[in-house]
């Protein structure tokens, strides 16, 4: 997302999810899922960026996709 809204088609509102994912050898074969991930993305056409939540937090990880 720019500061103009979402850099593929403009549009100013988001929303974020969370998800979980494996990581490899071992724990991918165990389906360990220990990468947590803040997934924002645009509500009108779905492009998303992935945060790595250990990192971001909260309304911080929106102005990041926002360019804010």
């Amino acid at each position: 997302m720019g500061k103009n809204g979402c850099v593929k088609c403009g549009h100013t509102e988001a929303q974020t999810k969370e998800i979980a994912t494996t990581g490899t050898g071992l724990s991918r074969y165990l389906d360990v899922q220990h990468n947590h991930f803040t997934v924002v993305y645009c509500t009108n056409c779905g492009y998303s960026e992935l945060y790595n939540k250990s990192s971001s937090r909260g309304s911080n990880i929106i102005d990041l996709f926002f360019g804010g």
